[in-house]
């Protein structure tokens, strides 16, 4: 699928008033990092972490992530859990920002269509600045796990970051990768799109779906404003 000339797309009003993007997993393939940070974190307690429990707690809130992590040995609190497992991450990522296939050339072509951009994440905002950082101001508003009451699936991260851009809900395309953040997007009322990366993205009524970001273009973001349910996979 090729990707439309901004100033056409633009031009046809039917762009949505925003775009609302998710990070681990969907802008930067971090979660590995997290992962790891896990397994250490584990380790060092004597415990036992597989690979599939690490998978559960992809798009969670890091407060709910370490009270797992306690329940499988770690005999620290929960905001010594988070914090150590930030450390991990943000190391990470000052060496090396792991964005994915796609995502950097699709947030540029959609800001520089004059599109709004937010980041809605889960992680919190020490760790979301370092990728913030190098996407040279596309993103007009960031949304941070301690920016909300309410982790994801709850939609407050995605009605928060639509309040602060000053635009409907129900007129903004979310972007996400997990289970959990796409019951988040759904939720709030924002056109979603599930991009496969680290666990299953299952098809579900009003839930469009991609392989990669590769496949998306303005033209696909203006078909999923219109109402349109789209599935590249």
């Amino acid at each position: 699928m090729t990707t439309a000339p901004a100033t056409t797309a633009a031009s046809t009003g039917t762009l949505p008033a925003a775009v609302l993007w998710d990070m681990d997993g969907t802008l930067v393939d971090t979660e590995p990092y997290w992962i790891a940070a896990e397994h250490e974190l584990v380790d060092a307690h004597g415990g036992t972490w597989s690979h599939e429990q690490a998978l559960q707690l992809v798009g969670n809130s890091l407060p709910a992530s370490a009270r797992i992590l306690q329940a499988a040995g770690v005999r620290l609190g929960e905001a010594e859990i988070v914090e150590f497992l930030l450390d991990r991450v943000v190391a990470s990522v000052r060496t090396h920002v792991p964005w994915r296939p796609g995502a950097r050339e699709l947030l540029r072509t959609v800001a520089d269509a004059g599109v709004p951009c937010a980041l809605v994440t889960m992680s919190y905002r020490r760790f979301a600045a370092e990728v913030v950082a190098q996407t040279d101001g596309a993103l007009r508003v960031v949304v941070t796990g301690d920016d909300v009451a309410h982790g994801k699936p709850h939609p407050e991260a995605y009605l928060t970051a639509a309040e602060r851009l000053g635009v409907p809900i129900d007129e903004c395309v979310a972007i996400e990768d997990s289970p959990t953040g796409i019951a988040s997007a759904l939720a709030s009322g924002a056109r979603t799109l599930g991009v496969e990366a680290v666990v299953p993205v299952p098809p579900q009524p009003g839930l469009s779906r991609a392989r990669s970001l590769e496949q998306v273009s303005l033209r696909t973001l203006a078909q999923l404003h219109a109402g349109h349910v789209i599935d590249l996979t």
